[in-house]
């Protein structure tokens, strides 16, 4: 009786997580990553698609592209706040990420926690390897499937990999990008 249960919240919880990736791909950006109901990360979403968010449900965006990247959206705050979300930019250097970003992340992640937050910045590179590191040291979540999210978008490397290996060193979790 309990498998049969199991079986079924976990084939309930896949249908449920394949209508809302699908629903969450509309949104126009790159590497649109569906990870939970409550958390999706991506590219640089288009004005459109940002003044969308509230109808989708979200309460939160976390920019983590310093406002300067060539294909910001100039007034993203402006049009996120007008739906009543909350907005967040955490200018995150490409070429020197850094624990201190890490750790506003964190932060910000744990005030909008329980509510549907968009984490993205120009290619969803800087949001997944934050995101998947929040995931594994906050939310206590498996490493190996964790990363697997990331890998959908890209393999980090150089200074990506060395803050990744050296945050979850830091943590004691025993899992290592290569």
């Amino acid at each position: 009786m309990n498998i049969s249960k199991t079986l079924f919240a976990s084939i309930a919880l896949s249908v449920s997580m394949t209508t809302f990736a699908q629903t969450e791909l509309n949104i126009k950006a790159r590497n649109v990553v569906a990870i939970s109901e409550n958390l999706v990360t991506a590219g640089q979403p288009t004005a459109e698609s940002l003044a969308g968010l509230s109808k989708l449900g979200f309460k939160a965006v976390i920019n983590l592209a310093p406002p300067t990247a060539p294909d910001a959206v100039a007034n993203e705050a402006q049009i996120v706040s007008d739906q009543g979300m909350s907005f967040v930019n955490i200018p995150v250097q490409w070429t020197n990420p850094t624990e201190a970003d890490f750790l506003s992340f964190v932060e910000a992640m744990k005030r909008f926690q329980g509510q549907k937050v968009l984490v993205h910045c120009q290619a969803n590179m800087r949001a997944s390897a934050m995101t998947f590191l929040y995931r594994v040291i906050v939310a206590k979540e498996n490493p190996a499937l964790a990363y697997e999210t990331v890998l959908k978008v890209w393999a980090p490397k150089d200074q990506w990999k060395e803050l990744i290996n050296s945050q979850l060193q830091k943590a004691n979790i025993a899992f290592e990008i290569k």
